[in-house]
C-alpha cells in the first residue's frame, strides 16, 4: 500500500506543476493538497508497519482518550 500512496503523491506533484505552469492556481492548490495527503498516508502506513515490527501496541485515538479520562 505504501507504493500506491507514493505513486499517487508523485502523480499529484507532476499534475500540480502542470496546473501551475498553465496558471490554474486553484487546481494546482487542490492537486498539491491531495498529493500531500497521499504522502502523509504513506508515512502513516510506514510508521504503523515499523511500530508493529517493534512490538509496540497499536491503539486508536479514542481508546487512548478514554484511558486518559479514567486515570
Amino acid at each position: 500500500m505504501k507504493v500506491v500512496w507514493m505513486v499517487i503523491a508523485g502523480v499529484c506533484v507532476v499534475a500540480a506543476a502542470i496546473a501551475l505552469w498553465r496558471h490554474q492556481l486553484n487546481a494546482a492548490f487542490v492537486i498539491a493538497t491531495i498529493g500531500v495527503m497521499a504522502w502523509f498516508l504513506r508515512y502513516r502506513s510506514d510508521l504503523k508497519h515499523s511500530l508493529a515490527e517493534n512490538g509496540a501496541p497499536l491503539t486508536d485515538a479514542a481508546e487512548a482518550d478514554s484511558s486518559d479520562e479514567d486515570s
